[in-house]
């Protein structure tokens, strides 16, 4: 089955490519490598977005959520770059950063919700190497931030 298809089947709808919001590019190709910048999460289908701490704002399953909503844009990002998601031949890295309170210890948890979708997206190209930490702040109150390496086909 192709990418596009799990995404409908999904019922997933992409947004428009998230936009650089300072002095960086959103993709960079090096090879047959392309680095994501970090992404944060889309909106909400209500339109409302994830705003706040885990440990503090948020639970366990809303930053599992704010991730899954990442990992849309993600792939927004990637449509956006490659125009053709069978162009992806890999998701080689995530780098999960979350906006926690000091004891909060489960970034992990709440990183799976990217990683889920892009396993569910991309199948067995999906499966990356990972870190998942948990920081002081984030840009806009965001929950969570994620950058992502991807290999990719010509």
């Amino acid at each position: 089955m192709s990418v596009e298809s799990r995404i409908k089947e999904l019922g997933i709808v992409l947004p428009n490519s998230p936009t650089p919001v300072a002095n960086y590019v959103p993709v960079v190709r090096t090879g047959n490598l392309i680095y994501l910048s970090g992404v944060g999460p889309a909106a909400k289908k209500d339109g409302s977005e994830f705003k706040g701490k885990l440990g503090i704002d948020l639970s366990v399953e809303d930053g599992y959520e704010a991730a899954r909503l990442t990992g849309i844009n993600i792939i927004s990002r990637l449509k956006g770059y490659l125009t053709d998601l069978e162009k992806v031949s890999r998701i080689v890295k995530v780098l999960s950063m979350v906006n926690a309170s000091p004891d909060f210890f489960d970034p992990p948890a709440v990183s799976n919700g990217c990683s889920d979708l892009l396993v569910e997206v991309f199948g067995e190209k999906g499966k990356h190497a990972r870190s998942a930490i948990g920081v002081a702040s984030l840009p806009g109150n965001w929950p969570i931030e994620i950058e992502v390496i991807a290999e990719i086909t010509d």
